[in-house]
């Protein structure tokens, strides 16, 4: 009875995050409450619990980047940024979409999606207000380019740390298996985005002539302090990279480098607090405790059991049903408190797979499906909730079902595209 009501909860919130006839993070604290008031929650080990709780990595890696790029801000750099894109575009729409898209698809698989959303999305702002043209579109695009990127490596999409370390998968082996879809995919999202946002290109030579007569260069407005910043952020980005070898979580590293920038900065905490998206760090501790209750009633661990009695001995079907199912249900429950649930359940099933390299398949089936699953719907994945929040706070308001409208396109072909290679290189 207490699963019936769990997914009653999370239904009803669900709804209301939708449709935004309530804003999302008062939807996200009443589901949370009404979870804990009816027990639906592991009581106070919420708080503690890594697979029935608030995930506090994704939590503090959010914070700790907020405030290093609030930082950065100071230093002009956005702008300057920005006018430079601006520029070698020519004010293109489509060029510019292209550009943007490209650098955001490179800097994924290298810094998790999340990180690479909080520096490009402002930027992004920034062209598109010199441009005077609505930012959303490139800011949805760019959401969509990360969370394709971002599935090339360990550690570009925060699912795959999960999967890599509960599957013992290295670095080495998410570049050989799993970058190749995600470098044919991106091509041809790439061209898919002309077709998907044909309706939103504009172009006024006006105000292109006027970015073309900046000069970039002036937007710096502290060079020495940029200088620092770059420092503090290139060693952030390798401590990323290292994650593997050093064992130190990124939430630590980004934390970390958060104080370090405050003190070579020398900046007033209170601005750059001021900075950081409130609203967005509630929204996923509510989104966690729902999903919380999904889990600790064993709303989701019923569906992975039932999934393995149907499945039996057909592995091409297993991750067939694991990449389309990670998709779809990746798309509805934020993808990192759904990976770590079902890890458990995907382990369980490639134990009793006989031929070890089949078994890796399913694993690689799991975390295509979880990664573009991501694209899905506005709550899929971090990025997108983080992006919404930056666009949001700069006045290019993003909702709920003009993200979604674009991700589930994008997440049916690349899911298809995922599905074919899955099929030719591991099946055929």
């Amino acid at each position: 009875m207490s699963a019936f009501f769990a997914l009653g909860i999370f239904t009803v919130a669900y709804f209301f995050i939708a449709t935004e006839k309530v804003d999302k993070v008062k939807v996200v604290l009443i589901a949370a409450g009404l979870m804990a008031v009816t027990g639906l929650i592991p009581g106070a080990g919420v708080f503690f619990s890594e697979h029935e709780g608030i995930d506090w990595n994704v939590i503090f890696l959010l914070f700790g980047m907020m405030i290093i790029v609030g930082i950065i801000k100071q230093t002009g750099l956005f702008d300057y940024l920005g006018i430079w894109a601006a520029k070698r575009s020519r004010g293109r729409p489509y060029r510019l979409m292209v550009m943007l898209m490209v650098i955001t698809a490179v800097a994924s698989p290298f810094l998790d999606n999340v990180t690479t959303i909080m520096l490009v999305a402002p930027v992004t702002v920034v062209v598109c207000n010199r441009l005077h043209i609505p930012a959303q579109p490139y800011i949805i695009a760019e959401v969509l380019a990360s969370n394709i990127g971002g599935a090339a490596t360990l550690i570009g999409d925060p699912p795959n740390i999960i999967i890599g370390s509960r599957a013992g998968l290295t670095f080495n082996d998410f570049l050989v298996h799993m970058a190749p879809i995600v470098v044919i995919t991106f091509a041809v999202f790439v061209l898919f985005t002309r077709l998907l946002f044909r309706k939103s290109f504009q172009y006024n030579e006006e105000h292109v002539a006027e970015v073309m007569a900046l000069q970039e260069r002036r937007a710096i407005t502290d060079p020495r302090l940029l200088a620092r910043c770059m420092a503090v952020l290139a060693a952030v980005v390798v401590a990323f990279g290292l994650h593997a070898v050093v064992h130190i979580e990124p939430s630590i590293v980004a934390l970390v480098g958060a104080g370090v920038m405050l003190l070579v900065s020398r900046s007033n905490v209170h601005d750059v607090l001021s900075e950081v998206e409130w609203p967005t760090l509630m929204f996923f501790m509510g989104l966690f405790v729902m999903v919380a209750g999904l889990v600790h009633t064993g709303v989701i661990e019923s569906i992975g059991a039932w999934a393995v009695g149907v499945l039996g001995d057909n592995y091409f079907l297993a991750a067939t049903s694991l990449l389309f199912g990670s998709s779809a249900l990746g798309a509805f429950f934020d993808n990192i408190p759904y990976v770590a649930t079902m890890a458990p359940i995907v382990e369980g099933v490639v134990a009793q797979v006989p031929d070890p390299a089949t078994g890796q398949a399913l694993w690689w089936a799991f975390a295509l499906g979880a990664d573009f699953g991501g694209n899905g719907t506005a709550v899929a994945a971090s990025a997108n909730v983080v992006a919404i929040g930056i666009a949001a706070r700069t006045g290019h308001k993003i909702s709920f079902w003009q993200f979604t409208r674009y991700g589930i396109v994008v997440t049916i072909l690349s899911t298809a595209m995922a599905w074919l290679y899955v099929w030719l290189r591991y099946f055929s």
